[in-house]
C-alpha cells in the first residue's frame, strides 16, 4: 500500500488528543455534507422544473415543424402532399394557419392568435392532454379556446345565443380611399366554443383553435396558403434522414425546427438559470471548504511531533505534504458521499410521495439525473484538491525544526 495514503487513511480514522481538533474536523465534515447535498437537491430541483416548464410547450409543439422562409404563409399543393405521406418515418403531418386577431364577446375583448388545424392535429401533437372542460370538436363554426380567454372574455361552452366573435384585418396595401371608406377593414365570424384547453398562462391566453377552412376563409387565403406543418415523427425514425426528405420535398421556402428550436429562448433562459444557480452554490461551497483548509492545518500542527518523528525516519517532506493532502482529499470526497446520499433519499421521497407541494394537488416537480451526480462529486473532489494542496503546503522544514 502507498505509505502516504495509508498514514492519511489512519489520521482520518483517529481521534486527535486535542478535543478542539477532533470538533473542527467534525464541523468540517458536516459542512461538506450540507454543502454538496444542498448543491444536489437544487440541481435536482431546476432539473424538474426545466423538465415542467418545458412539457408545457410540448403539448402545441410537434416532433418537426416546417414556416416559411420568408413572410407568414406559404403555399402547399396537393403533389407536394403525397409526396410528404410517402416519407418514411412521418406518423402524420397536420397543416396550420395561424394570425394574429381581434376577439370580442359581450363589450369584452381581446387580442390573440387564431390558428386553424385540420384534423390531423390532434394526432400530430398532444392537444387533446390539454382539454379543461368541453369536447374538442372544430366543425360547424365551433372553437377551442384557451383559458385565460375564456376567463377574460366570459366566455362558457354552447353558447348559441352569444357566441364569440372573430374579427380580422382584411388584407390589402395602400389606405382607404373615399370608395371603400363604408366598408368594413376587416372579417367577421361568429364562432360557438366547444371546449376550452389549460396549459400555462402565457399559452392560455395565447390561441383560438378554428377548422383551418374557416380560418383560411376569414383571413382571405386559398385552400393552399398555410403558415405551418406540424411532423409527428415514428420515435425510432431517423430524423436527419427524415428533415432531409422533408427539405427535398418542400424546397427552399420553409425551415424546419424540432422542439428546441422551437423554444429556444425557453431553453436558454432555463440553462442560464441554472448555470446561475449552480455557480452561486458553488461559491458558497468555496467559502465552506476555507474549514477543510482550517481543519487540515490544525491537524498538521496536532501531529507535528508525528510528522517531526516520519521526516527523522526518512520520510521526505514532499511525501509528509502528500500525507495531509490525501486526508483532504478523502474527508472532502466521502463527505460529498455522505451528502449525496441524504440528497438522494430525500428527491426520491419528493418522487415517490411529493410531500412537498406547490398546490394542494401538485407536487413540486423534481428530478434524478446520474449528470447532477457527476457534476456535484466532481464539484468537491476539485474544490478539495485545491483547499488540500493549499493546506498542505505549510508543511515545511522550518514547521519541523
Amino acid at each position: 500500500m502507498n505509505f502516504p495514503f495509508y498514514i492519511a487513511k489512519r489520521y482520518v480514522r483517529s481521534k486527535s488528543s486535542q478535543n478542539a481538533v477532533n470538533i473542527i474536523n467534525f464541523i468540517t465534515f458536516l459542512v461538506i455534507v450540507i454543502g454538496s447535498a444542498a448543491l444536489f437537491i437544487v440541481l435536482s430541483g431546476f432539473s424538474g422544473l426545466k423538465t415542467f416548464s418545458i412539457s408545457f410547450s410540448n403539448i402545441f409543439d410537434p416532433d418537426l415543424k416546417a414556416t416559411a422562409q420568408t413572410g407568414k404563409f406559404f403555399s402547399l399543393g396537393p403533389e407536394e402532399e403525397q409526396k410528404l405521406l410517402e416519407i418514411a418515418g412521418v406518423v402524420s403531418y397536420s397543416k396550420e394557419l395561424e394570425e394574429q386577431v381581434y376577439l370580442t364577446h359581450k363589450q369584452k375583448s381581446c387580442v390573440a392568435y387564431i390558428k386553424g388545424v385540420d384534423t390531423a392535429y390532434r394526432v400530430a401533437t398532444k392537444v387533446d392532454s390539454a382539454i379543461y372542460w368541453g369536447n374538442w370538436a372544430l366543425n360547424n363554426q365551433q372553437t377551442v379556446v384557451g383559458l385565460g380567454i375564456a376567463s377574460l372574455l366570459g366566455l362558457t361552452i354552447n353558447d348559441y345565443q352569444d357566441p364569440l366573435r372573430i374579427l380580422a384585418p382584411k388584407p390589402g396595401k395602400g389606405s382607404l380611399t373615399q370608395q371603400n371608406l363604408g366598408a368594413k377593414p376587416y372579417n367577421e365570424m361568429p364562432v360557438v366554443v366547444s371546449a376550452v384547453y389549460a396549459i400555462e398562462e402565457n399559452l392560455d391566453k395565447k390561441y383560438v383553435f378554428t377548422e383551418l377552412a374557416l380560418a383560411q376563409v376569414i383571413l382571405e387565403k386559398d385552400n393552399t396558403q398555410i403558415s405551418g406543418i406540424n411532423f409527428g415523427l415514428d420515435p425510432l425514425a431517423d430524423v436527419a434522414d427524415v428533415r432531409n426528405q422533408i427539405t427535398a420535398v418542400l424546397g427552399d421556402k420553409i425551415v424546419l425546427k424540432n422542439r428546441r428550436q422551437l423554444n429556444n429562448a425557453l431553453y436558454r433562459m432555463l440553462n442560464t438559470e441554472n448555470l446561475a444557480t449552480y455557480l452561486i452554490f458553488t461559491l458558497v461551497l468555496i467559502i465552506a471548504l476555507f474549514n477543510v483548509v482550517g481543519a487540515i492545518i490544525m491537524m498538521i500542527l496536532d501531529k507535528q511531533q508525528n510528522s517531526k518523528t516520519l521526516y527523522n525516519l526518512g520520510t521526505t517532506i514532499k511525501e509528509l505534504r502528500r500525507i495531509y493532502f490525501i486526508q483532504g482529499v478523502l474527508v472532502t470526497s466521502f463527505g460529498g458521499i455522505v451528502g449525496l446520499f441524504f440528497a438522494s433519499l430525500l428527491i426520491w421521497s419528493q418522487l415517490a410521495f411529493g410531500w412537498l407541494k406547490i398546490t394542494p394537488s401538485l407536487a413540486y416537480p423534481v428530478e434524478y439525473k446520474l449528470m447532477n451526480v457527476l457534476i456535484v462529486l466532481a464539484t468537491i473532489v476539485v474544490l478539495g484538491i485545491i483547499a488540500s494542496k493549499i493546506a498542505s503546503s505549510r508543511v515545511t522544514k522550518k514547521l519541523l525544526a
